[in-house]
């Protein structure tokens, strides 16, 4: 199986854990390869042609070839023409070399496949290479088939959550004792990595419009920035913001085990999944494990995912009323502005003023994480370069890997230490052109 892997954080890389145990379950051996260390058994750098290329080299040896694709497993960023337009046939390259091969797709960009061009044509000659694609839903599978040009026999509809299993023995009262909530208060969860595309912003202002006793309801905001990019802790800070000026709103910032995040789902009333975009969602598999209702947008192939107790709403006066609906609460309607005379400027720009500050404090908050800087703000959010652990769930690879670490110590280190040198010298020189001049 080709695919991220744990200890990655990574909701592909807990699918596939799932995936494998019950490939192992049926009595198959199975070996998995990621794209950096990881407690899989092989590892390899799969960004860019040579990746898949090498990848190629690997593939006819195995009975069957399972890879759990997203774009970001094998693309480089930022997206350039030539290194994806040679990427894509390196990978039907490995696509038909295969033995058998099933490409288990968890996200692609239809649009590559019906623009016109050299990179469209290498994208369209990529998947009509792969003998078997699996999608999670029946929308997906027409859509993929018209995009690609791929013949719909070879697209398969595999349910997205066959292969999980519940990972908590709590029940609600025991989840909700041990996160702090009280037992009787209505609990709206959303959760997940923090990216905008996730909408959980649209949830807390949602949450926020609802009318009712204090304390009557509570939304939990639940889950960790995926990558550190200033972006997405901005995003982060912006919604902690929001969560300020809804009362009962309240945002958990930090990456859960696969228990702690089935338990915040036991604990739950309703799970609200407002996505701007997706092709479908692992979370709302898990809610339904636990069989707890969803409350989500109608995007991508989330309405054929969708089970019958699901709500999908396409507007967020939609999503207030749906969530009002679910506690009992009303929704007050929207204030309307009074255009003609007389109006209170001072007001009005008073709230303009005091919104905007709010905002930027939120930023502020994202540059205060790097000791007030600015212009090192990026350099920060690149970890120090650390030898990869040598470790492995293989019987025997791991004692390899400690020898291997030791005779080849003396040539990394230093490299690992020089890097890191440049990197604080970076960070050093960007602090400095910022400061002001001396007098």
């Amino acid at each position: 199986m080709v695919t991220p892997y744990p200890p990655a954080r990574d909701g592909i890389a807990a699918y596939a854990v799932q995936a494998v145990a019950r490939l192992r379950a049926g009595g198959h051996e199975v070996e998995v390869l990621s794209p950096g260390p990881s407690a899989a058994h092989h590892h390899l750098d799969l960004v860019g042609p040579r990746g898949p290329l090498a990848l190629a080299r690997r593939v006819r040896a195995y009975d069957k070839v399972v890879v759990q694709f997203h774009p970001d497993l094998f693309y480089p960023q930022p997206f350039a023409d030539r290194p994806w337009t040679l990427t894509s046939y390196a990978l039907a390259a490995v696509f038909r070399v295969a033995r058998d091969i099933d490409i288990v797709v968890h996200e692609t960009d239809y649009a590559r496949g019906r623009l016109p061009g050299e990179l469209a044509r290498a994208v369209r000659a990529m998947w009509r290479a792969a003998p078997s694609v699996i999608v999670h839903t029946e929308e997906e599978r027409r859509s993929f088939a018209e995009a690609f040009g791929v013949p719909p026999e070879r697209i398969r509809v595999a349910e997205h959550g066959a292969h999980f299993q519940r990972r908590t023995s709590f029940d609600r009262a025991g989840a909700r004792a041990a996160l702090g909530v009280p037992a009787e208060q209505f609990m709206f969860l959303s959760i997940g990595f923090i990216q905008p595309h996730k909408g959980f912003d649209r949830a807390i202002r949602a949450f926020g419009r609802l009318a009712g006793p204090e304390g009557g309801a509570r939304l939990d905001v639940v889950g960790s920035v995926r990558v550190d990019e200033p972006a997405y802790l901005q995003h982060l800070e912006e919604l902690k913001a929001l969560a300020e000026r809804a009362p009962g709103a309240v945002v958990h910032a930090g990456y859960l085990s696969d228990e702690a995040f089935d338990r915040w789902l036991v604990a739950a009333d309703v799970v609200v999944l407002p996505y701007r975009h997706i092709w479908s969602s692992g979370v709302m598999e898990r809610a339904a494990l636990y069989e707890r209702p969803v409350i989500t947008t109608r995007v991508g192939g989330l309405p054929a995912q969708a089970r019958p107790d699901t709500v999908l709403v396409d507007t967020d006066d939609e999503l207030a009323a749906a969530m009002a609906a679910a506690a009992g609460l009303e929704v007050p309607p929207h204030p309307k502005w009074r255009l003609d005379p007389p109006v209170d400027r001072e007001r009005v720009m008073a709230e303009v003023r005091g919104r905007a500050a709010r905002d930027r404090e939120a930023a502020e908050r994202v540059v205060a994480g790097a000791g007030g800087r600015h212009a090192s703000l990026p350099l920060h959010q690149v970890p120090a370069l650390t030898a990869p652990a040598p470790t492995s769930a293989r019987p025997g690879a791991g004692l390899l890997k400690r020898v291997q670490r030791r005779v080849t110590a003396w040539q990394l280190d230093p490299l690992v230490h020089q890097v890191n040198r440049l990197r604080d010298a970076a960070i050093e020189t960007a602090d400095r052109l910022e400061r002001p001049p001396a007098d």
